[in-house]
């Protein structure tokens, strides 16, 4: 016996159905689009096919194969979009019904127009697309022991309702079905959406060669977790802007879908909405709560240690120390305030939060008056910016929302495990240049070993972990001027140049001013028994050497002019073991390839932690 689809499906979607929830066949599949990946079907009712869109979240379902040609799949949510005078059927949801099966009846090309649902639809030449001819359509039962399978909910199609109390509808004009904000795409015609207000950025003002203009933007969550980014410009912003406020809830329609600006926004949805001035924001004052006031994807911090620079991210933590708030003067000559605060939690790892501008003046303060009271906060960091400058931070931004002692689960997790004994617990700070994951601090490597094995030469660099004891550092160039000031959540650091006597000027930020910086560039060698190495430090790693900072010594030398003492200092670094985390790359040097070795971290060694490890060794050897 045949399989059964619905019957006139295809003209019921065209006419306007959403509900019948028909059974179709899927002819054929292609994927299109270049920079978004989207799945093509020609689906059938075996009789007429049309062309339809999958919803960018259903990808999946092709990838898996779940749905491939000739599945018989179930409609849950659908629509009919017109898109370059075509009608194409954009699928929100289905469940596939049988994963294979021939083709079933003598599907041809619907021939309902857009406009007049009678004449000719522009779709191509069906047979071309489904890779079969007419001749091969029927279906096959000699051999074929498929059962006879109808829908669970297969209501009749009922014509669009007639909305009396107005008269006659005219096209676009029925009130628009809500749908989930994952469903949202731009084959769409119209939709509606229900959701709160998370976030809401300042109003910011731009010129570019058009003129003055207007922004702002604002973020939304539904009862489904599906979230979008709002953005108005010009007059619309005149319309909308005193009227969103976060944590309300809106009906929202009739605005454009385009793609997302990813540099800009951080939300896992590959489409941003724009308000127009046909645009319609209704609150809903009657919200019963099924939508949640924000939606967090914590991360824990040992993670954070391998997430790329400039990624968005949750995170929280127990506020274990907060700095004051220090003045920063930015590339654009602004002043703004910084404030440093650090978090640890269960992962053993602690990062620090760098607070940027009224953060510091609001949250900062809050923290500062309960770390200076005796308290441990819990602090919910609600879309932070990862920093990868010497080691991993996490910096504020526009859209980063900061909540203090929250009221859910992972908080009150973190407070009793810090309450049980956490506070005491040791933890590492990954906000210092060290290895991008904790097993390989502990890769052991001879001085020898770096050249014999090729350490270095791959497109990754190699971290490993060298004990060895410094034997000449040079002294001719051991630090440079640097640049003071702020790019960002970090200070520059590129080196600077004298601008007549007593100024400085750094090309990079393209300022002028009395003080300079001074950091690190220290070249050293270092051996063991095994061999010898020229190895170059930076700021952190200098200083663990020296111990001191590049400027006392700097001032030292030039300043005081007293080589007595500065030798003293050199002096008494050399002999001294250490242990050396390492990262080893291949770079470029004019036109030649050298393996450059930076030290990371350098620890005098412990040498009753250093006992146990040689025991250990001893151990494992056969």
């Amino acid at each position: 016996m045949p399989v059964n689809l619905t019957p006139n499906a295809i003209a019921a979607i065209n006419g306007g159905d959403v509900n019948s929830k028909p059974l179709v066949q899927v002819l054929d599949i292609k994927l299109i689009g270049n920079s978004q990946e989207r799945y093509r079907f020609l689906i059938s009712d075996a009789v007429a096919t049309q062309q339809a869109m999958l919803a960018t979240q259903l990808n999946d379902r092709v990838k898996s194969g779940q749905v491939r040609k000739g599945s018989v799949i179930q409609l849950i949510d659908y629509i009919c979009s017109v898109v370059q005078n075509r009608k194409i059927i954009v699928v929100l949801n289905m469940e596939t019904i049988i994963p294979e099966c021939e083709i079933i009846g003598n599907p041809k090309m619907n021939t309902e127009s857009h406009s007049t649902a009678q004449k000719e639809f522009p779709g191509g030449n069906p047979a071309r697309s489904v890779g079969v001819t007419n001749n091969n359509l029927s279906v096959q039962n000699g051999g074929n022991k498929m059962p006879s399978f109808r829908p669970s909910v297969q209501p009749p199609f009922q014509p669009p309702p007639n909305y009396k109390s107005h008269g006659t509808i005219l096209k676009n004009e029925a009130p628009a079905r809500i749908i989930p904000i994952a469903a949202l795409n731009p084959y769409q015609g119209r939709w509606a959406i229900k959701a709160r207000v998370t976030a809401k950025g300042d109003l910011r003002r731009y010129n570019n060669a058009r003129g003055d203009g207007k922004v702002f933007s604002f973020d939304l969550l539904d009862s489904d977790g599906g979230e979008i980014r709002v953005t108005c410009f010009n007059a619309v912003v005149d319309r909308f802007y005193d009227t969103i406020e976060v944590g309300k809830v809106y009906l929202i329609s009739k605005g454009s879908l385009k793609p997302a600006q990813k540099n800009f926004n951080h939300l896992k949805n590959e489409w941003e909405i724009f308000l127009e001035a046909s645009s319609s924001v209704e609150l809903c004052p009657d919200e019963d709560g099924s939508i949640p006031k924000q939606q967090f994807s914590f991360r824990p911090i040992s993670e954070i240690e391998n997430v790329e620079n400039n990624s968005i991210l949750d995170v929280i933590g127990i506020v274990i120390s907060v700095n004051p708030s220090v003045p920063i003067l930015r590339k654009n000559g602004m002043e703004t305030q910084r404030r440093i605060v650090n978090l640890k939690d269960g992962s053993g790892r602690s990062v620090e939060l760098t607070m940027w501008g009224e953060f510091c003046n609001r949250e900062g303060h809050q923290l500062q008056e309960m770390i200076d009271s005796g308290s441990f906060p819990v602090l919910a960091v609600k879309s932070g910016k990862v920093n990868d400058f010497s080691g991993k931070s996490v910096g504020t931004i526009s859209a980063t929302q900061l909540f203090i002692n929250p009221d859910f689960t992972e908080a009150c997790n973190l407070r009793e495990w810090f309450d049980r004994g956490g506070k005491n617990a040791a933890s590492q700070s990954i906000s210092r240049d060290i290895m991008p994951a904790g097993s390989r601090n502990e890769i052991r490597k001879t001085v020898s070993q770096i050249k014999d094995e090729g350490l270095g030469r791959s497109d990754k660099p190699d971290w490993v972990t060298v004990k060895a004891t410094i034997s000449f550092i040079k002294t001719d160039t051991f630090c440079y001027a640097a640049c003071p000031l702020m790019i960002g959540d970090r200070q520059c650091n590129k080196k600077v140049t004298r601008s007549g006597n007593t100024r400085w000027q750094c090309d990079r930020c393209n300022q002028e001013f009395e003080d300079c910086d001074y950091r690190y560039l220290l070249q050293a060698q270092v051996q063991d028994h095994t061999g010898l190495t020229w190895v170059t430090a930076f700021q952190e790693a200098g200083e663990e050497i020296l111990g001191c900072s590049a400027k006392e010594l700097y001032l030292l030398k030039y300043e005081e002019e007293d080589d007595f003492r500065f030798g003293e200092i050199i002096r008494s670094r050399l002999l001294n073991q250490f242990l050396f985390r390492l990262k080893i790359k291949e770079e470029m040097y004019g036109e030649e390839q050298r393996v450059k070795i930076t030290v990371v971290k350098a620890d005098k060694v412990n040498y009753t932690t250093e006992s146990r490890h040689l025991l250990d060794l001893i151990s494992k050897c056969p």
